[in-house]
């Protein structure tokens, strides 16, 4: 007999830092998991990311049992990175916070690829470069 799912908890935690402290406390501890568990569970899967914030999928079963499936990085802070800039824009048409080149969008769409709605890796940098535009990024290349 297959386990029954009593809950899904959807929230970002920075890879390789969770801590039982919210928001990993405040998701999961409704639903009676082990926190301890989780997050030493977390840390070893993401410690390559090393604060990066990484989204993260955890189904919780009757029995208090729990799987996770983490996500790539989102589009933003990996764009972040790459432009080493602190945060995007607030005025992302008039006020340009950096740039960034048409190949390092490729390089990032390839890493997300898995995650985004694309057919094709085209629509991939096309999706890239567009939130990389709504950030007040300049794309070059």
């Amino acid at each position: 007999m297959a386990k029954q799912v009593s809950g899904v908890a959807k929230f970002q935690i920075p890879g390789g830092a969770a801590t039982p402290a919210p928001p990993v406390g405040t998701a999961l501890g409704k639903y009676g998991v082990n926190l301890g568990q989780f997050v030493s569970a977390f840390n070893d899967r993401t410690k390559e990311y090393n604060g990066t914030p990484i989204p993260v999928i955890v189904t919780v079963y009757n029995d208090r049992s729990f799987e996770f499936v983490t996500k790539s990085p989102p589009a933003a802070s990996m764009l972040k990175a790459a432009a080493n800039i602190a945060k995007g824009s607030g005025v992302p048409n008039k006020n340009k916070v950096g740039t960034v080149t048409r190949a390092q969008c490729e390089e990032i769409a390839t890493k997300k690829m898995a995650d985004l709605n694309a057919r094709s890796m085209d629509q991939a940098v096309l999706m890239i470069e567009g939130t990389a535009r709504s950030m007040g990024l300049v794309v070059e290349g």
